[in-house]
């Protein structure tokens, strides 16, 4: 996925997106926006700290279905 830049206002999502129903991402007036390509009209909004707070446990592997099985 591209970069955060000022001003912008597209929905981007993932290069890794293939099949259609992708997650979508976009910053918006201190604002992260998510939502579901396929349910667009299901936003789900984060603050900053939330969406630095998401991005982290996804780097360290919290959400993955391996792990949670492990628990």
């Amino acid at each position: 996925m591209s970069r955060r830049e000022t001003g912008s206002a597209q929905w981007r999502r993932s290069s890794k997106c293939e099949a259609g129903t992708c997650a979508e991402v976009k910053f918006e007036a201190g604002e992260v926006l998510l939502r579901n390509s396929t349910q667009p009209e299901i936003v789900v909004r984060l603050t900053d700290e939330e969406w630095r707070v998401f991005r982290a446990g996804v780097a360290a592997g919290d959400f993955d279905e391996r792990s949670a099985r492990a628990e």
